[in-house]
């Protein structure tokens, strides 16, 4: 399955390419599927797409293209016949994604419509239906293996029917419980801050300078002061509550609101747009800096607080009732869970760095010393400490502590089994003629040129 898949989000992959964009391709029919065309120069289009991105290819581009084409329309054709819709908000959300990211790599608005040769709303549309078909097609596939289960019989037999040299090895994982909190910031850098922005208001209101070039200045969101501040089309729920509300009430794109503060800081908004219920804005956010004294006082208190769960004067699940202010772990233990896997097992790799290095040497029921780190949620620095639930050192699978791991590989297998079987079987059932000059190839799926 994942194959497939893959090959099919190559093909319906958006890179930043200006030949895609470029209109001197001769189209010809080269594949008919049912009532479905492939033209040359969609073939061309995805082959100078995969060179920009330096994506290889496995095979000829001209006999894998054409096919992963076929068969996105194969699925495409099966999701109209069982009425498979999908959001219209999620793949507004995605293309709008797919722009901003294409503003911050090329520079501005105006020179990414200079790169594609067309203006941003026409990219809109032609993003749109390549996403909409993209997610079309992965919610069919997800609908015809749907009831593909697997019982502890299946996976035991699928383990045991493994060869040796094809067990899957399992780099290590750990399991962590973390206490953390922030250090409080004094409140004259917050004065300082809010001053600041006061100041870049006042100079935007008076036309004395423009939002954008004090976004790129200063504002300390990086990515969008790439942009001069601007965020993009966005929904309510994509917004934190606090700038939402502020953004959403904006209706003179020439003033600045007032000063808001979220998790993240304190931002300054100015709105450039709304359209329905989309709204795209500028901002410029700044973050008060905690004081080494109060980072001091912090690892202080934390190294307290270790010292009595070595003790065993307090528990380390009491400490973090206690003390921690990590709202992802505090109502859990402290127990960390990784969103990679949905378990509370890490790899290394994924945990932030400030731990990886922190834990590496650890032993399982040891706790760590106090130490700063950046909340990746909201990027402030906090200080914490670690304690080392559990490990289990790199090793091949087992049936044991891999259980569910197996059965998702066992499932996928089926999964990809069933596709294979179902690809084949369209086959037979479709109408599919393929031009003579481009029937030379050895397909994945032989059955396309009929006998």
């Amino acid at each position: 399955m994942k194959k497939i898949i893959f090959s099919l989000l190559l093909l319906l992959s958006i890179a930043p390419l200006k030949m895609w964009a470029q209109k001197n391709i001769i189209d010809e029919v080269i594949w008919v599927i049912g009532d479905e065309s492939i033209l040359k120069s969609e073939v061309e289009e995805q082959k100078l797409r995969a060179q920009y991105d330096n994506t290889p290819i496995q095979g000829d581009p001209y006999c894998v293209i054409p096919e992963q084409i076929a068969i996105q329309k194969l699925f495409l054709h099966q999701a109209a016949l069982d009425s498979v819709v999908v959001s219209e908000s999620s793949v507004m959300n995605q293309v709008e994604s797919r722009v901003n990211y294409f503003i911050a790599q090329i520079g501005t608005k105006e020179k990414m419509e200079e790169y594609f040769h067309k203006s941003t709303n026409d990219l809109r549309e032609e993003l749109r239906d390549m996403i909409r078909n993209q997610q079309i097609i992965n919610q069919m596939q997800q609908k015809l293996v749907a009831d593909i289960k697997s019982t502890p019989a299946d996976v035991r037999r699928y383990f045991k029917e493994l060869p040796t040299d094809s067990v899957p090895t399992v780099p290590a994982e750990v399991e962590l419980q973390l206490i953390s909190f922030e250090p409080p910031v004094p409140i004259e850098e917050i004065n300082r801050i809010k001053e600041k922005l006061r100041d870049y208001t006042e100079r935007v209101n008076s036309g004395a300078t423009d939002f954008s070039v004090l976004a790129r200045l200063y504002s300390e969101d990086t990515e969008s002061a790439k942009r001069g501040g601007e965020l993009g089309f966005m929904g309510r729920g994509q917004l934190v509550p606090e700038f939402s509300q502020v953004a959403f009430n904006l209706t003179d794109p020439k003033k600045v609101s007032r000063i808001v503060q979220t998790e993240f800081g304190f931002h300054i908004i100015q709105l450039i747009e709304k359209r329905g219920d989309r709204i795209n804005c500028r901002h410029i956010l700044l973050k008060p800096q905690v004081s080494l004294a109060e980072k001091e006082k912090g690892i202080h208190n934390l190294d307290s607080i270790s010292n009595l769960i070595r003790q065993s004067k307090i528990t380390f699940e009491q400490a973090v009732l206690a003390y921690s202010q990590d709202k992802n772990t505090a109502m859990n233990a402290g127990l960390m869970l990784n969103d990679k896997n949905n378990t509370s097992k890490f790899e290394y790799q994924d945990l932030p760095p400030e731990i990886a290095k922190v834990v590496y040497s650890m032993n399982v029921g040891e706790i760590s010393k106090p130490f700063s780190m950046i909340n990746k949620s909201t990027n402030k620095e906090v200080v914490a400490v670690v304690k080392l639930k559990s490990k289990i050192e790199n090793h091949a699978a087992n049936l044991t502590d891999d259980y569910q791991m197996l059965k998702t590989f066992f499932e996928a297998r089926k999964k990809q089994e069933f596709l294979n079987t179902w690809i084949i079987k369209k086959q037979k059932e479709t109408y599919i003629s393929i031009d003579p000059a481009w029937q030379n190839c050895t397909f994945q799926y032989p059955g396309w040129i009929k006998k």
